[in-house]
């Protein structure tokens, strides 16, 4: 048997400290990530979502999301309906064209 030259065996301890480096820092960062993502996103249950929402008889509701001052309702009919928080009317209806 031959031994390794002892430059070949600096370079791969070397390049053990660089894989060991790489992983301590990913491991750091998929920490940062996770405690980001536990405390930047909000509690879903602080936010404010209406008891109720009475659509348009014989309208089958698929989607909901709201916004500032409106909520919006996506039918099964392929339209948006957009509603007033306070009195739950109609405030707009788009309609979604087919491609």
């Amino acid at each position: 048997m031959t031994d390794t030259p002892s430059g070949q065996d600096r370079h791969l301890r070397f390049l053990k400290w660089l894989v060991t480096g790489l992983t301590g820092t990913m491991m750091a960062g998929l920490l940062v990530l996770i405690y980001l993502f536990v405390t930047r996103f909000p509690d879903p249950s602080r936010i404010p979502l209406p008891e109720s929402v009475t659509l348009p008889s014989g309208t089958e509701a698929v989607a909901f999301t709201r916004g500032p001052g409106w909520y919006a309702v996506v039918t099964a009919e392929d339209e948006i309906l957009i509603l007033d928080p306070g009195s739950g009317a109609v405030r707009q209806t788009v309609r979604i064209e087919p491609r």
